[in-house]
């Protein structure tokens, strides 16, 4: 993937008139940028389409086929093929017989045939260059984890040096510095190296405080939720999870839930595979992730964050049970988002469950409403929720 100083150079490019000025080497190399970018922001949606792509390592690779760009030359045409070129009478908007280029483009799919085929190679990416570039190109804040002082954890940090120690912990040039030292103030009888010399890099422990994470996704399995539905909110809970890992790393844990009138917890790759039929009871998930955050993941040592996908129906007579629970959830995460992917693509946040995080955030709750109607909208989805939460945090530091 490209550095940050050729991704700023590229943008430059185009916003100034001496692009030009560039030489042929160097604008070929700025276009071939822009391009592999466009390519990566067409495959996006279906690449994070595949049912293990949340769990996987963010230095995991995806290939993204981009199309293969040829410098523009003149070429003769061989001997005998006309193209219309040469003299006669002509006049504006006549139509002549296409040449043999454009007659003759191939035959029909998955037949061969004499005409050329466009050309692509692929390039293999990194997933966290992927999200470098997209949190760039959105202008997207990075949040600061919860730091709790109730349980803190112990790193290894390199403090001094001893003269004793394992050979895997010696320090070289330390070493040759004190024998030069020592040679320098006995210039006669000084050995090349004594024992005095060694240097050994020594290790302390120090406390610092935990700052993990937990994420629980829960999505409505219900039969009114389509395949497209769940589409785009995987490619919500997908960007959620890249942010957040930006700031968590390898400490942040993924808990899957989905429900129906019931939840249940689920790997990823069932997650996104399992449906049902039914009605929509939402107080069974919600009641199912404060069992999880009590039983596995305590306050005092993790920052929490609940994520819901659903085209917002719900049981009405659910609503203050999940209410009720909702608020204790608003007590423990430090945010609670819910992406609504409505039916009719004329609604935005009228829904049951819709009506319930609007009526939390009214009430200041670290909560927040994403409609989504197509997967354009994921991006505005994924802005408003780093925004919103870096907006939050600041507040709390004033």
């Amino acid at each position: 993937m490209t550095s940050p100083d050729s991704r700023r150079i590229s943008n430059l490019a185009h916003a100034h008139h001496w692009y030009d000025l560039f030489s042929r080497g160097a604008r070929d190399w700025l276009r071939h940028n822009e391009k592999v970018r466009n390519a990566v922001r067409e495959q996006l949606p279906e690449m994070i389409a595949g049912s293990d792509i949340l769990g996987r390592p963010a230095s995991r690779t995806v290939q993204i086929p981009v199309r293969f760009l040829e410098h523009y030359r003149f070429r003769l045409n061989p001997a005998g093929e006309h193209s219309g070129v040469g003299q006669g009478g002509g006049h504006p908007n006549d139509v002549y017989q296409p040449g043999q280029g454009e007659a003759d483009q191939g035959g029909q799919p998955g037949a061969g045939g004499p005409g050329g085929g466009e050309l692509r190679f692929v390039l293999e990416l990194r997933i966290e260059d992927i999200v470098d570039w997209i949190w760039e190109e959105l202008h997207l804040p990075d949040l600061k984890p919860r730091v709790s002082d109730a349980l803190r954890d112990e790193d290894l940090v390199r403090e001094g040096w001893s003269r004793h120690g394992p050979n895997s912990r010696l320090d070289r040039r330390r070493t040759l510095k004190e024998a030069i030292k020592r040679r320098h103030a006995q210039p006669e009888s000084a050995a090349p190296f004594s024992d005095e010399d060694l240097r050994f890099r020594q290790l302390a422990r120090r406390q610092r405080p935990a700052t993990d994470a937990v994420v629980a996704l829960v999505l409505d399995v219900s039969g009114s939720m389509d395949e497209e539905r769940r589409k785009l909110a995987k490619s919500f809970f997908f960007w959620a999870i890249q942010g957040l890992r930006r700031q968590y790393g390898d400490a942040l844990e993924i808990v899957f839930v989905a429900h129906t009138s019931e939840a249940w917890e689920f790997t990823e790759e069932q997650f996104f595979q399992v449906s049902a039929t039914g009605g929509t009871t939402a107080s069974s998930a919600f009641k199912l992730v404060l069992d999880i955050f009590d039983n596995r993941y305590p306050t005092r040592r993790y920052n929490h964050y609940l994520f819901y996908a659903s085209d917002g129906e719900n049981f009405a007579d659910d609503r203050d049970l999940a209410d009720n629970l909702l608020c204790k959830l608003g007590e423990i995460v430090n945010y609670m988002g819910f992406a609504e992917t409505p039916q009719n693509p004329h609604e935005s946040g009228i829904s049951e469950t819709g009506r319930l995080f609007r009526s939390l955030e009214a009430r200041d709750y670290p909560a927040g409403i994403y409609t989504m109607h197509d997967r354009s909208d994921v991006w505005d989805a994924v802005r408003r929720f780093f925004q919103l939460q870096a907006r939050a945090e600041a507040d709390s530091e004033v």
